[in-house]
C-alpha cells in the first residue's frame, strides 16, 4: 500500500496515509521528521510566502521557508490571499438522467411530500416551555394508547435556548419563525403539537395565523399560561396527542420514486481523509440521487470559505452564483462584527486530524455536492423549491446547520465524520459515514458505513458512492441507522440565533 498520496500534480504537499517516521521514504522524498496519518508532507521545498496547494487549489501560504520532506501544518502555514474568478454558470452541465427508476418506502403526506420516518411532534415557541413540552412527550409514552401504536415511530418533544429576549421583527426572528414553521411541516412528522409559555416574543397566534402549519390539518397548540399551569397543560397536551395519533397511526409506507428523498448533506469532526474518502464518496451519491430526480442540499457556509468559486462555476445561472457570492460577504461582516474570523474554523479537533486552514477544509467539504449543477441558493430554514443539487445558507456548527436543513424540508441527513462525531436528528434518520477505518473500527456502534477502505484496499470512489446511495434508500424505507438505535436525535435541535439576547 501506497503511504502517501498526491491529490493533484501541482500539489506542492503530499498526504500521508499512515504514521510515517523520520527517514521514511515516499514519492521519492524521505521525511525530516515524523508526519502523522492525514497530515501534509511538503514534496519540494516551499518558500517563505510561497502558496501551499492541494487538490490542485490553494490552502494557504508558508510562513517560514519550508523544506522537502518536512511536515506542513499550522506552524509553518497560515491563511493567505485566496481571491478566485467566480466565472459564474461557466462549467454548469446537467447530469444524464437515471435509465432506471427507482422507490423506497416512504410516507406519503397530503401536500404531497414524502415522510421516511412518522413521528409525533412537541414543539416549542420558546425555551420556556421547553420542560413542558418533555412532559408532556414522556406522560403519552406511558399510556396504554400510545404502547398500541404500530406505525408512529414516537414522539419528539422539541425544546430550544431561544423565542424570546430578541427582537420581535428582525433577522434573528424571522430566522427561528421559519425553523419552527419548518419542522412543523416536515414530512417526517405525523402531526405536531406547538407548546407556548404565553407572553414570549415568539407569540403562538403569530406563528399558527401568518400561515397554515400543516397542510393535513394534525395540528394544535396551546400556551400554558392559558390551559392554566403545568400540570393541566401536560394533561391537555397528552390528550392532543392521542387524537393526532389517531391520523398518524392511519399512515403507512407505501412506494415512493426516490426523487422525493432530500438529503441534507454534513461533515463535522473533519480529518485530512475527510476530503480524499467520505466527501467525494458522498458527492458521487448526491450525483446518483440527483440523476434520479432527488435533492440534496449542501450547507455550513463558513465551511465552504476559499472553495465558492467551486460553486459559483456550476450555478446554472449568474443570479444563483451571486446570491451565494452575497452569503459569503454577508458571513465575513457577521464574524467581524462579533470580533470573529472566517479562520477560527477548523476546530482543534480538525486540526489535530491534518487541517490547517478553513480553505483546506473548504476544499474537502466542497466535495460532497459532486459534480451537479447548483440549482439555487437559500437562507437557514428557507423552504426548498428546486430539485437536484442546492445550497442551504447555514453556520458550521452541525446541530445547528442540520437543524436548518431539517426545517427546509429534508427528510434523510448523511454526515461524514474523521473524528468520529455522534449525534442524531430526530425527526429525520442521520447515517454517519465514517472517513478512515481506524475510528470507524473503533467507533463501530456510531458509524454506519466505512469509506476508509477506499484507501485500505482500493475500493472505488464510484463503487462506495452506489453503496452509499443504496443505504439511502434503505433507510428512507425504514433501516434504523446507528444514531437511530443509540437514541440520539432528542437534544440537537438548534436554530441559528442571530442577533442581541436582551
Amino acid at each position: 500500500m501506497n503511504t502517501t498520496i498526491r491529490l493533484h500534480p501541482d500539489d506542492n504537499v503530499d498526504i500521508a496515509l499512515a504514521d510515517l517516521p523520520t527517514g521514511a521514504h515516499a514519492l521519492n522524498i524521505t521525511l525530516i521528521e515524523p508526519v502523522k496519518r492525514g497530515h501534509k508532507i511538503a514534496n519540494q521545498p516551499i518558500a517563505k510566502g510561497e502558496l501551499v496547494r492541494r487538490y490542485g487549489q490553494i490552502i494557504g501560504g508558508a510562513t517560514q521557508d519550508i523544506p522537502a520532506g518536512a511536515h506542513v501544518h499550522v506552524q509553518n502555514l497560515a491563511m493567505s490571499d485566496h481571491s478566485h474568478d467566480y466565472a459564474y454558470a461557466s462549467e454548469a452541465r446537467p447530469l444524464p438522467a437515471a435509465t432506471e427508476e427507482r422507490t423506497f418506502q416512504g410516507y406519503r403526506r397530503s401536500d404531497g411530500k414524502a415522510g421516511t420516518r412518522n413521528y409525533l411532534g412537541v414543539l416549542t415557541s420558546v425555551n420556556c416551555s421547553g420542560s413542558v413540552a418533555r412532559f408532556i412527550a414522556e406522560e403519552a409514552e406511558k399510556t396504554d394508547w400510545f404502547k398500541a401504536l404500530k406505525n408512529v415511530d414516537g414522539i419528539v418533544p422539541i425544546a430550544h435556548s431561544s423565542g424570546c429576549g430578541m427582537a420581535g421583527d428582525n433577522e434573528g426572528y424571522h430566522t427561528l419563525f421559519r425553523t419552527l414553521q419548518g419542522y412543523a411541516r416536515n414530512p417526517n412528522f405525523g402531526g405536531i403539537l406547538l407548546v407556548g409559555l404565553g407572553c414570549e416574543v415568539m407569540q403562538i397566534p403569530d406563528l399558527v395565523g401568518k400561515a397554515r402549519m400543516r397542510d393535513d390539518g394534525n395540528f394544535r397548540h396551546m400556551t400554558i399560561q392559558q390551559t392554566g399551569g403545568t400540570r393541566r397543560t401536560v394533561e391537555r397536551g397528552v390528550e392532543a396527542l392521542r387524537e393526532m395519533a389517531q391520523l398518524a397511526e392511519a399512515a403507512t409506507r407505501e412506494p415512493i420514486p426516490v426523487s422525493e428523498l432530500v438529503i441534507g448533506m454534513q461533515c463535522g469532526g473533519s480529518d485530512g481523509y475527510s476530503g480524499i474518502t467520505a466527501n467525494p464518496a458522498l458527492g458521487i451519491a448526491s450525483d446518483l440521487l440527483v440523476q434520479h430526480g432527488g435533492t440534496t442540499i449542501l450547507s455550513e457556509t463558513s465551511e465552504i470559505y476559499g472553495a465558492e468559486h467551486l460553486l459559483t462555476r456550476r450555478a446554472v445561472t449568474p443570479e444563483v452564483g451571486e446570491k451565494l457570492i452575497e452569503r459569503i460577504r454577508w458571513w465575513e461582516d457577521y464574524t467581524a462584527r462579533n470580533k470573529g474570523e472566517m479562520n477560527n474554523n477548523p476546530s482543534p479537533g480538525n486540526k489535530r486530524g491534518g487541517l490547517s486552514t478553513i480553505l483546506e477544509k473548504s476544499l474537502g467539504a466542497v466535495a460532497k455536492g459532486g459534480s451537479a449543477p447548483l440549482e439555487d441558493v437559500y437562507l437557514f430554514a428557507e423552504p426548498i423549491t428546486r430539485k437536484g443539487f442546492v445550497f442551504m445558507d447555514s453556520p458550521g456548527y452541525d446541530p445547528c446547520s442540520v437543524t436548518g436543513q431539517v426545517a427546509s424540508g429534508a427528510n434523510l441527513i448523511v454526515f461524514t465524520t474523521g473524528r468520529g462525531s455522534v449525534s442524531g436528528y430526530k425527526p429525520v434518520p442521520c447515517i454517519k459515514v465514517a472517513t478512515n477505518s481506524e475510528m470507524y473500527n473503533h467507533m463501530s456502534e456510531d458509524m454506519d458505513i466505512n469509506t476508509g477502505d477506499i484507501i485500505d484496499s482500493g475500493v472505488t470512489l464510484e463503487a462506495k458512492g452506489r453503496e452509499m446511495f443504496e443505504l439511502f434508500i434503505r433507510v428512507a424505507s425504514g433501516e434504523i441507522t446507528k444514531s437511530e438505535g443509540l437514541g440520539f436525535g432528542g437534544a440537537e435541535f438548534v436554530p441559528w440565533q442571530i442577533g442581541a439576547v436582551m
